[in-house]
């Protein structure tokens, strides 16, 4: 059985092994990544609201509709079993580049812990290195660790910017995040066109000149 990479974006306890059951569907060898266990126990509840909104969760379209919603939660919040950190540190390398480096649009969901509807859009992240860079997927895999999580933006915003900061320890930190928020699209206020910004900063990223650099940078097109 191939197995999985280890930069496999899901929870460690999770990841495939050499009980996990093959499925074939569509012509392809599906594997299910997912706790058993803790499937069965979102199943049950999210059949519970089924009924508790009106629906009949025994109805042909909504058969397997919970069992479907028990793997998406987990999906969508996989980033609780992952470390920040070990994924920087997997990919540090020695080097005197002493200039601004920049990673911007890297797309970015997430869940509101306040509605648990998605937010979404996108990060750019900078850093200023001191001695070590990092490969550049691990910047995009670190906004995925946090942002595959119930979040708020502005908490969001701050964890990416302070595992750079403590495990590269890096002359400083920009990042930036845009999202739209369903909770103010499709319910409340039900504004289509809101877009929020989020920043934080460390080191050479709070001065002036070169927080206006990074700006003016991530910006342009």
């Amino acid at each position: 059985m191939e197995q999985a990479p280890m930069n496999d974006p899901l929870p460690k306890m999770t990841r495939p092994t050499s009980d996990t059951a093959f499925e074939v569907e569509g012509g392809y060898e599906k594997v299910d990544r997912y706790d058993a266990a803790t499937t069965v126990e979102l199943a049950m509840r999210y059949g519970d609201m089924l009924g508790l909104i009106g629906e009949d969760p025994q109805r042909e379209g909504l058969i397997k509709t919970p069992e479907r919603a028990g793997k998406a939660l987990q999906f969508l919040t996989h980033g609780y079993g992952l470390d920040a950190a070990e994924i920087l540190r997997s990919a540090m390398f020695k080097e005197d580049y002493r200039e601004m480096l920049i990673v911007k649009d890297i797309e970015l969901y997430s869940l509101c812990e306040h509605h648990m509807l998605p937010f979404f859009g996108k990060a750019h992240i900078a850093y200023i290195p001191n001695g070590h860079i990092v490969g550049l997927s691990k910047l995009p895999r670190v906004v995925d660790v946090f942002a595959r999580r119930l979040q708020v933006q502005e908490r969001l915003t701050m964890q990416i910017r302070d595992s750079i900061q403590e495990t590269l320890n890096p002359a400083g930190v920009a990042v930036v995040i845009e999202a739209t928020h369903m909770c103010m699209v499709m319910r409340g206020v039900q504004k289509q066109n809101s877009t929020t910004t989020s920043s934080a900063f460390t080191g050479a990223f709070e001065q002036d000149t070169t927080r206006a650099e990074f700006l003016r940078l991530v910006t342009s097109r």
